[in-house]
């Protein structure tokens, strides 16, 4: 039920490998005083050349290596040194183009007596390392009956008529949270749950629940993820489950500034005061990311200026200033046209959507048609060894170009996954840059939340965010072509393609059309137990991040080598944060900024 092996195999010591480690015995028979030369290619290296691994002396038949075998690999033997890297034009020993190795694995590559090819073949085969989710999933089905059984015992031991108050739903969130469910203006209709329209002034309970999903998924991720790749974030192109957690705030952020900007404009707040608000609670994120950067040492020379919070700030700025300045307190669609009275909460937003077209054009046209020094245009690759080695100094192309031009190279983050699968240059995936299609991100929620303003019942509502989800991500997949790597413009999260923010909020409409149906509509759940962490997000973004490397919330036991104790530690601390979150919505604590 666990990635157990045996630790040692014909000599070697399995328990010395690592997470998505094996060994590979490379042998030969051959007289020769010639070495060998062993590269590798990872299939998460696209358009690449192979990469040198090893060198294996011909005097030693047999010489064992620890290789990854998270993905499929290419594996190239060759009796000369040519450099780093080996080309298609180089004259080849043997070659395999796609060995699936599998962690804690023997594997033997033998080259045939004549030189001519060799064969891979499985020693000792590797371990499950998805066996551990049903291992995980057992205990916790444990722990919530012996949960439960405890609760009932407890309601069992009360004396007759004691009943514990229930904490109040209605409780004030983060200033995300609590502006986010303050539907005002609302003519009563009925509220129950099969109910069409929405109680007046009811907490959308499906907004606390998507944010704290996406918060707890950031606080699992951002611990590891168990350490699986398809988890972690995609190294250059793709689309996998932590590149999902930043966009889904950004959306939901966008979600809230309608509903929060209504409550205060029909309180007669003033513009100038709400746009002053807007700009203190800017500059509060932008400085609270900074310092989180400096947790490492405040070191001026090399302090990475821009971050998650930093790029939040900004785009909460431009989107909530653009919405409050284009605000229209009433507006009538005059025209009997049917298309056109559907649309009423987009026709609201003509004057925004101008405005952030007009921005997202910018984008597109800078990078389609602005090279950087020594790059081609149109250059979305991650430099280094991509297109084999023929752009060595693009990393990001424009973008990457601008963001070093405006921070130096120094201030940016220095340790993105493609500078040690590309062999790039640092690029920072929160950039300035990068800033521009943020904006079309968080705008895209905002639409979400005008939706919700501008019709009240359920199934109007429902019926659009599932519009909102299936447009934008057809139109995310005819500019990535449905393909990874060779489409127009791929997703991608590093360079915030304008198909990465479609297919996300697509994503995003979706998760949160189940959100909505399931709570706010048919009261068949209650968003237990993320509701509770939604209300408190920037606590707990800030609180994991702090106490990253502290106990009680991570550990090291042992070698630390397995998927399985990995995900157990990433579930740990996701729990353990989510019962501070429970803590303090009890108590009935809520930070703002």
């Amino acid at each position: 039920m666990i990635e157990y092996t045996d630790r040692f195999f014909r000599g070697l010591d399995l328990w010395s490998l690592g997470v998505d480690e094996a060994f590979l015995n490379v042998s030969h028979s051959a007289a020769t005083n010639d070495d060998y030369y062993l590269y590798t290619l990872s299939e998460e290296c696209d358009k690449c050349p192979y990469t040198k691994l090893q060198r294996f002396a011909a005097a030693k038949r047999h010489t064992t290596v620890k290789i990854d075998a998270a993905r499929r690999l290419g594996l190239r033997l060759l009796d000369r040194d040519v450099g780093q890297y080996s080309f298609d034009n180089d004259t080849v020993l043997c070659q395999i183009n796609s060995a699936q190795l599998g962690e804690f694995g023997v594997y033997d590559l033998s080259l045939r007596p004549d030189g001519n090819g060799c064969t891979l073949e499985t020693a000792k085969e590797p371990v499950s390392i998805y066996l551990p989710f049903l291992t995980i999933a057992l205990l916790a089905c444990a722990a919530f009956g012996l949960v439960r059984l405890a609760r009932y015992g407890l309601r069992r031991s009360r004396a007759a008529g004691f009943q514990q108050p229930a904490a109040s739903d209605t409780a004030a969130g983060d200033d995300t949270a609590h502006s986010s469910n303050e539907e005002n203006d609302r003519k009563p209709t009925q509220s129950g749950p099969g109910s069409g329209q929405v109680t007046p002034k009811k907490r959308l309970q499906s907004l606390d629940t998507f944010r704290g999903i996406a918060i707890m998924l950031m606080i699992f991720v951002n611990s590891g993820g168990g350490h699986y790749w398809w988890i972690e974030h995609a190294t250059w192109n793709g689309l996998h489950v932590a590149d999902l957690v930043f966009p889904w705030f950004l959306f939901i952020m966008g979600v809230c500034v309608p509903i929060s900007l209504r409550g205060q404009l029909n309180r007669n707040v003033p513009k100038r005061t709400i746009l002053s608000s807007i700009a203190v609670r800017s500059v509060k994120l932008f400085i609270i990311g900074l310092c989180l950067n400096s947790m490492n040492g405040p070191s001026m020379a090399n302090l990475r200026i821009f971050g998650v919070l930093q790029r939040f700030g900004i785009a909460y700025l431009v989107v909530s200033t653009v919405h409050l300045l284009c605000h229209e307190q009433q507006v009538q669609v005059q025209s009997q046209n049917r298309l056109l009275r559907a649309s009423e909460d987009i026709v609201r937003l003509k004057k925004q959507w101008l405005v952030i077209g007009l921005l997202t054009v910018l984008y597109l046209v800078v990078m389609f048609f602005v090279p950087a020094p020594g790059c081609p245009s149109a250059y979305f690759g991650p430099g280094g060894k991509h297109l084999y080695n023929a752009f060595p100094n693009c990393t990001g192309g424009i973008t990457g170009y601008i963001d070093r031009a405006l921070l130096g190279i120094a201030h940016l983050y220095q340790h993105p996954t493609a500078r040690y699968v590309y062999d790039g240059m640092p690029f920072d995936p929160e950039g300035p840059f990068g800033c521009l299609p943020t904006i079309l991100q968080v705008f895209l929620g905002l639409q979400c939340g005008c939706t919700i303003l501008a019709y009240t019942e359920h199934r109007q509502r429902m019926v659009r965010f599932a519009c909102w989800s299936l447009v934008l991500g057809l139109a995310a997949g005819a500019l990535c072509g449905f393909t990874k790597n060779d489409g127009w413009i791929p997703i991608n999260k590093n360079l915030w393609s304008l198909s990465y923010v479609l297919a996300t909020a697509s994503l995003a409409h979706a998760l949160l059309l189940l959100c909505y149906y399931a709570i706010d509509v048919k009261r068949a759940w209650h968003g237990r137990p993320f509701v509770y962490a939604g209300m408190n997000a920037i606590v707990l973004y800030v609180g994991h991040t702090v106490f990253h490397k502290m106990l009680p919330w991570h550990w090291r036991i042992g070698t630390m080598n397995t998927h399985f104790v990995l995900t157990l530690e990433a579930l740990w601390n996701t729990v353990l944060w989510n019962l501070i979150a429970l803590y303090l919505y009890k108590r009935k604590i809520f930070y703002n900024l």
